[in-house]
């Protein structure tokens, strides 16, 4: 069920994101929406039977991880608060998770690594 105010395009990659961790291409996603969009996305996770968390990004948007069980466990064990305040060894372990590329992610790593050491040193 679609209410007025939502546009099924809007919810085309939501919708592609669920379509591909039922069919085991993910095992994990993370999808940045409006929050306009939260009650259909959970309504539509619940229905599935997919575990989810929402993290507030800002007054407008939320980060909606879905996917299997113990993926969603570390999530909320791990992800406590802003994605950006995410030490590199947590940002590297959400990447793996999320199936990135890993020797991006291993480049994001160093890089992240790299800067907070000069931060640091400048102190």
């Amino acid at each position: 069920m679609i209410t007025p105010d939502i546009h099924p395009s809007e919810l085309k990659v939501f919708l592609n994101h669920v379509y591909e961790f039922k069919k085991g291409v993910r095992q994990m996603v993370l999808y940045t929406t409006n929050k306009k969009y939260e009650d259909f996305a959970v309504n539509r996770l619940k229905s599935q039977h997919i575990r989810f968390v929402i993290q507030p990004v800002d007054g407008e948007r939320i980060n909606l991880f879905f996917g299997k069980a113990e993926c969603i466990e570390a999530i909320r064990l791990m992800v406590t608060r802003p994605l950006n305040m995410l030490t590199p060894e947590e940002d590297f372990i959400l990447g793996a998770m999320l199936g990135y590329d890993i020797c991006a992610q291993c480049k994001r790593y160093c890089d992240r690594k790299t800067r907070k050491r000069c931060t640091m040193k400048k102190q």
